[in-house]
C-alpha cells in the first residue's frame, strides 16, 4: 500500500475507533509516539486507540493535507479534532494541527510520530495554563533528547 493511502487507513480506523486496524498499518514492532499519552508498540497500539483516545474523547475529525513520501519516511499535515469526554472538558471541541512523521519499512509504518500544536487545542479544551506548561515541558524535554538535537544542546 502506497503512503498516503496508508496514512488515510491509519487515522480513519483511528478515528472510528478500529484499534485493530490501526495497529494493522504498523510493522509488528511499530511504535506509535502519542503526544499525550506516549509510545505503544506493536498491538499495544491498538489498546491506546480502543482504552484512550475512545475513553477520553467523542466524534473524531482527522483531515489529511500535503502527503508526501520518499519510500523511507512519509510526511502529511493534518488538522484534527474531537469531543471531549473528560470531565474538565466535557462536550467542548478541541482542535489542533500538527504534521504526521512516519518512518516506513516493507509498506507499513515502522514509526509514528507528530509535531503537534498541542497546546492550541488543550487551550480550546479549557485546561488550567499549569497543565498546558506540563505537556510544554514534556514535549521540549522530549526534543533535546533526541539526536537531531544534539547539536543545539
Amino acid at each position: 500500500m502506497n503512503f498516503a493511502d496508508l496514512i488515510v487507513t491509519m487515522t480513519q480506523a483511528a478515528c472510528r475507533g478500529d484499534g485493530a486496524a490501526v495497529a494493522a498499518c504498523f510493522t509488528p514492532d511499530g511504535i506509535y509516539h502519542d503526544c499525550f499519552y506516549g509510545p505503544f508498540q506493536g498491538t499495544a497500539i491498538a489498546t491506546m486507540v480502543e482504552d484512550f483516545f475512545h475513553r477520553d474523547a467523542r466524534e473524531f475529525r482527522w483531515d489529511l493535507h500535503d502527503v508526501v513520501d520518499d519510500g523511507r519516511t512519509g510526511y502529511a499535515r493534518y488538522v484534527f479534532s474531537y469531543e471531549s469526554k473528560l470531565p474538565i472538558a466535557s462536550g467542548r471541541r478541541a482542535l489542533f494541527e500538527g504534521v504526521s512523521i512516519c518512518e516506513l519499512r516493507g509498506g507499513k509504518i515502522a514509526s509514528y510520530r507528530e509535531v503537534a500544536n498541542s497546546a492550541v487545542g488543550l487551550y480550546t479544551l479549557g485546561f488550567a495554563p499549569e497543565r498546558i506548561a506540563k505537556l510544554l515541558a514534556r514535549e521540549a524535554r522530549e526534543l533535546a533528547a533526541r539526536s537531531e538535537a544534539a547539536t543545539h544542546r
